[in-house]
C-alpha cells in the first residue's frame, strides 16, 4: 500500500501570510520551551509533567475526557473517531492530543485523505512541527507542518480544513490558544525555590541522628579529638544493633532529633500552588488529593468537576464538528457515573415521582447500559404501574 501524502500546497493565490503560531509547550519535544513569565528562566514540558500536581491534574484531565461516549449522527464520523490512526489505539492517541491541548492551550492532528478526499486517519503533531499562518487578506488559517516521516517531509500551506487545531482560550480571536500554565510563572519559581528550601532543611534537621552527652567522670571536658572519637565509637554501635536498642552506662545519654515542627510547617506551606494549578484548569484542589471545599459532599464536588470538564469537551467538540461536518458531541456521563449507581437513583426518583413508568424505567436503563439490551420484558407485579383495564405487562 504505497504511502499517503499530503498535497503540497504552495499558496498559489499568491497571498501573503502572517504567522501567528504560539509555539507553545510540547509533550514529547524538549527542545521546545515556553516562557512561563520568569525572567529568562524557561520550562520545558518534561519538566512541567516531572511535577506532581501538573502530572495529576493533566493525567486525570485527558483521560476523563476521553473516558467521554462521543455522539454522531454518521456512522463514518463515529468509525474515523474510533479508529483514528494505524499506530496505536483510540485511548492512546486521543489522549496524548488532550494532554497536549490541556498542557500547551493548542493541539494539531493532520487530517490523512485518500484519493477520493476522504478521511483516511489522523497524524498527531507536535506544535513544534506546526506553523500556524494566517493570510494577510483574511481569508482564513493555513499550516506548514514538517512530517517526522522523511518521505514527506515539509509541507507548506496546508489548508485548514485538512488540519485539526484545537484551541483554549484566546487572544487573538480564536486563531491560537493560550496555555493556562502561562499564568503560573510566579508560582513556579515560588514553588522550586520553596521545594528547594525544604529539602535543604530538611536535610540539615536530619544530618545529625542526635545529641550524645558523656558526664564529666566519663571526660566531659575532652577535646575535639576525643568527641569525636566517641561520636563515632557511638555510631558503631547504633548500626551493630540493627534497629535494637541501645545500651548506655549511667554516664551517657542519647536524644534523637525529630523534625521540628517549623519544618513541618514549611513542607505543607507548598500546597498552596496546588490551588492555584487547579484554580488555572478551573477544578477543585481536591482532584489532586487536595483539602477541597469542606463544605461540599462528594456528589457536589463531582458536579463541579464535571462542570469544568465541560468546558474543555465543548473545545473538542467545536473543532471536531467543523472539520468533520458532523455534530460531534462528547458524553460525559460515563465520568460522572462510571458503576450506573447515579443512573439508577435518578431513574428511581423518576419512577417515585411518577414521571416514569417500570418499562420506560427499564428501557432508559438499558439504554444508559446499565441493563444489557437482552434484558427480558419480565411481566409487571407492581400494582401502581398496572393501568387500569389493562395487562400486567406493559410491552404488550
Amino acid at each position: 500500500m504505497p504511502m499517503l501524502r499530503p498535497p503540497k500546497f504552495l499558496n498559489e493565490t499568491g497571498n501573503k501570510t502572517l504567522d501567528v503560531s504560539t509555539n507553545g509547550l510540547s509533550i514529547d519535544n524538549e527542545n521546545i520551551l515556553s516562557k512561563l513569565g520568569l525572567n529568562n528562566d524557561y520550562v520545558n514540558a518534561n519538566d512541567a509533567l516531572r511535577d506532581s500536581d501538573i502530572y495529576a491534574i493533566i493525567s486525570r484531565l485527558s483521560f476523563d475526557l476521553v473516558s467521554a461516549k462521543v455522539h454522531t449522527e454518521q456512522s463514518k464520523t463515529s468509525f474515523i473517531l474510533q479508529n483514528p490512526t494505524p499506530m496505536t489505539n483510540q485511548l492512546a492517541f486521543w489522549q496524548s492530543v488532550y494532554a497536549q491541548l490541556l498542557l500547551g492551550g493548542e493541539a494539531f492532528a493532520y487530517i490523512w485523505r485518500n484519493k477520493n478526499a476522504q478521511i483516511k486517519s489522523f497524524e498527531y503533531l507536535r506544535p513544534s512541527q506546526v506553523q500556524t499562518v494566517r493570510l494577510m487578506n483574511g481569508a482564513g488559517l493555513m499550516y506548514n507542518a514538517t512530517f517526522d516521516e522523511p518521505a514527506v517531509g515539509f509541507v507548506q500551506g496546508i489548508p485548514s480544513g485538512d488540519m485539526l487545531h484545537f484551541r483554549l482560550m484566546s487572544t487573538n480571536g480564536g486563531k491560537t490558544g493560550i496555555s493556562p500554565l502561562s499564568a503560573l510563572g510566579d508560582e513556579f519559581q515560588i514553588k522550586r525555590e520553596a521545594n528547594r528550601l525544604s529539602l535543604t532543611s530538611l536535610a540539615k534537621s536530619v544530618f545529625t541522628p542526635g545529641i550524645l552527652k558523656v558526664g564529666v567522670e566519663k571526660g566531659g571536658l575532652q577535646g575535639a579529638v576525643e568527641k569525636t572519637a566517641l561520636s563515632r565509637s557511638f555510631m558503631k554501635r547504633l548500626e551493630s544493633s540493627k534497629g535494637g536498642p541501645i545500651v548506655l552506662d549511667e554516664l551517657e545519654s542519647f536524644t534523637p532529633f525529630e523534625v521540628k515542627n517549623d519544618i513541618s510547617k514549611l513542607l505543607a506551606s507548598t500546597d498552596w500552588t496546588r490551588n492555584n494549578i487547579a484554580k488555572v484548569y478551573g477544578v477543585d484542589d481536591s482532584q489532586l488529593n487536595g483539602n477541597g471545599d469542606q463544605q461540599s459532599s462528594i456528589q457536589m464536588q463531582m458536579e463541579q468537576y464535571i462542570k469544568s470538564l465541560r468546558r474543555f469537551a465543548i473545545t473538542i467538540e467545536a473543532e471536531l464538528s467543523n472539520k468533520l461536518n458532523d455534530n460531534v458531541e462528547l458524553d460525559l456521563r460515563p465520568v460522572y457515573d462510571i458503576l450506573g449507581g447515579n443512573t439508577v437513583r435518578e431513574v428511581s426518583d423518576l419512577m417515585k415521582d411518577g414521571a416514569l413508568t417500570s418499562g420506560e424505567a427499564k428501557l432508559l436503563l438499558k439504554e444508559r447500559g446499565y441493563l444489557s439490551k437482552d434484558f427480558p420484558d419480565i411481566p409487571e407485579t407492581n400494582p401502581r404501574f398496572i393501568k387500569e383495564g389493562g395487562t400486567n405487562n406493559e410491552n404488550t
